[in-house]
């Protein structure tokens, strides 16, 4: 196995537990929503970082299988999780 293929799977991995996570976040706050109106306001910020992390999963999944079954599109997957990430760290820094 490749060394870059186990790195990949270590990004597709976090990513999708972030996803995950937030998709149950999400779930819990649009159930509660009804007794804890307050929630509202958290609720299109949560969708917008769980909409950014899911599509950072789909581009990590990508480009673990075109790196693991050596596809022609790899880099072109690669290039855009890179990008991905650097949008999501770029949107979620502190400032």
């Amino acid at each position: 196995m490749r060394p870059s293929v186990v790195l990949l799977g270590f990004v597709l991995g976090s990513a999708g537990a972030i996803t995950f996570g937030l998709l149950g976040v999400a779930v819990v706050f649009t159930w509660l929503l009804p007794d804890y109106p307050r929630l509202g306001s958290e609720l299109s910020a949560l969708w917008q970082s769980l909409g950014m992390f899911a599509a950072l999963t789909c581009a990590a999944g990508l480009s673990f299988y075109g790196q693991l079954r050596d596809k022609v599109w790899r880099r072109a997957a690669i290039c855009a999780l890179v990008l991905g990430i650097a949008a999501v760290g770029w949107l979620h820094w502190p400032r």
